[in-house]
């Protein structure tokens, strides 16, 4: 059976294709245009699609990756139509998300012999990162798992009394000191409630601002290493959130991070809201970091587990 045709949970899948559907629109606009007049995929048709791709937000360096496989792909075959464009394209995207080790994961999954597992959530402030902090405990807490969160982004009060508003709606306990506290200490407190709550899964919020790299890798660098004493293997999961709809200023965010940290996860939200939904494919690809949740809406039940296929499949859904 081809990998295109699982068999995905309905409503999810509806989501997820309701979510991209600005994404999808502006993309086969675009290649619509870049085809028009044409029969068979030659030059003019692979320099359409380049600026087709880098307009679609998903990137220099990728788009030229995607062009070399596809150029490639006509060299051997002597003749592609580019009716069969579509194909293509849905199979190399899928073919490069592969490299990345992102899963084929449908549901929430929590590696057994890791408990607490204790999940470090990075990102600049404004991305959705205590939202997805809040649906990430809201889907663990549906499986029947105890979740603690940790409010250790104590340089800004809102982020505190926002993190407090998803521990409420979920029903979920939060550990918290007053604004400007040391992160690390309300981390250290947070693993060791965890700890003593026989708690199976941990998020601790971390400082949303890049204004001074040095400054947010020392913190994150002190963060770990103080959790470290309570459970000595963390973090599990260090998860970096980006804002979807920011197109290129996600690649920079992502960047900087990843400079400042090790990131071994990404969520990337708001593609609903958005046009830019290339930039999934771009940043997975770049940074070799698997994309592990997409939001594709406001709902609690929007944020998704990442799954290649089913991206793909919506992506390219006619």
């Amino acid at each position: 059976m081809s990998l295109f045709k699982k068999i995905f949970s309905s409503q999810k899948k509806e989501t997820l294709d309701k979510g991209l559907e600005k994404t999808k629109s502006s993309f086969f606009s675009k290649l619509g245009k870049a085809v028009a007049g044409k029969s068979k995929v030659d030059d003019d048709v692979l320099d359409n699609l380049e600026e087709v791709l880098v307009s679609s937000d998903v990137g220099v360096d990728t788009t030229l990756k995607i062009i070399k496989r596809i150029e490639a792909r006509v060299s051997r075959d002597k003749y592609v139509g580019t009716d069969e464009l579509n194909a293509i394209l849905r199979e190399e995207i899928a073919g490069l998300l592969s490299e990345t080790n992102t899963t084929d994961d449908i549901d929430l999954q929590i590696p057994k012999g890791k408990k607490p597992y204790v999940i470090m959530v990075v990102g600049v402030n404004g991305v959705g990162k205590t939202t997805t902090i809040g649906k990430l405990a809201y889907r663990f807490k549906n499986q029947g798992l105890k979740v603690v969160l940790g409010a250790a982004d104590t340089f800004r009060a809102a982020a505190i009394d926002q993190l407090q508003v998803w521990a409420d709606r979920v029903d979920v306990p939060i550990v918290k000191q007053q604004m400007g506290s040391d992160p690390a200490s309300v981390a250290f407190d947070t693993l060791s409630s965890a700890v003593t709550q026989n708690a199976d899964v941990v998020i601790i919020d971390t400082a949303g601002r890049l204004h001074n790299k040095v400054n947010l890798m020392n913190e994150l660098t002190k963060v770990k290493r103080v959790m470290q004493k309570v459970v000595d293997d963390t973090p599990h999961e260090v998860l970096l959130v980006l804002d979807g709809s920011t197109g290129q200023n996600a690649f920079e965010q992502a960047k900087q991070f990843t400079k400042a940290t090790e990131v071994t996860a990404l969520a990337i939200t708001k593609l609903d809201g958005t046009a830019k939904g290339g930039v999934v494919i771009g940043i997975s690809d770049q940074f070799k970091i698997p994309v592990k949740y997409i939001g594709v809406g406001e709902g609690i039940e929007d944020l998704q587990v990442f799954n290649k296929h089913e991206f793909v499949d919506s992506f390219f859904k006619i």
